[in-house]
């Protein structure tokens, strides 16, 4: 499961013990050990507990439960790119109606170039579901070296990148300098 990858991740990124988040959090630390192998989700009380004690937002953390990692997600290291601490900046306009099929968006953004046409022309919309690992040629949204860019998700043997459908855009392949995060995955 996402979720555990993505506790464990913070965790060790920020130099916690199990224990110690087990102790404050009033949990058994076998649970955090289940949760951090996929094995469990953790309560919805218990996950509140566990972003207050790591630090980091309840929410965005939230929309990781349920979701799977695949042997491909786990390959090109999904967790390191999913954004656990940062929230997209939007400026609302307006309301729109979020389509049956699109029933967990979590946002919808207006598309602001030609870069995914014939597919997304320019000033449609496209919803998002964040903190969803992609797959080969899912749709994202992406923050690249401080631009935030919709594309293509590529996977090859070797690296992992993102094409415009708009064939006059090169694709952008990433290297581990480039500042990478999947924002989320477009659906419907």
């Amino acid at each position: 499961m996402l979720i555990g990858s993505l506790i464990k991740k913070i965790r060790e990124e920020k130099n916690i013990k199990k224990s110690e988040i087990a102790e404050k959090a009033k949990i058994n630390v076998g649970h955090i050990t289940h949760l951090e192998k996929g094995e469990r989700n953790p309560s919805s009380r218990s996950l509140k507990k566990i972003c207050e004690i790591l630090n980091i937002p309840y929410q965005i953390v939230a929309y990781s439960v349920d979701k799977k990692l695949t042997e491909e997600h786990i390959g090109y290291n999904c967790v390191d790119h999913i954004s656990y601490n940062k929230i997209l900046a939007v400026e609302p306009k307006d309301f729109i109606t979020c389509p049956i099929n699109c029933s967990t968006a979590h946002i919808a953004i207006k598309v602001s170039d030609t870069s995914m046409e014939p597919t997304y022309p320019k000033d449609s919309y496209v919803f998002l579901e964040f903190s969803t690992p992609l797959d080969y040629k899912d749709v994202g949204l992406f923050s690249y070296n401080g631009k935030i860019l919709l594309r293509r998700f590529i996977i090859r043997k070797d690296k992992i990148g993102i094409r415009a459908d708009n064939k006059e855009i090169p694709d952008i392949w990433f290297n581990e300098n480039d500042d990478f995060t999947i924002i989320g995955k477009v659906i419907g």
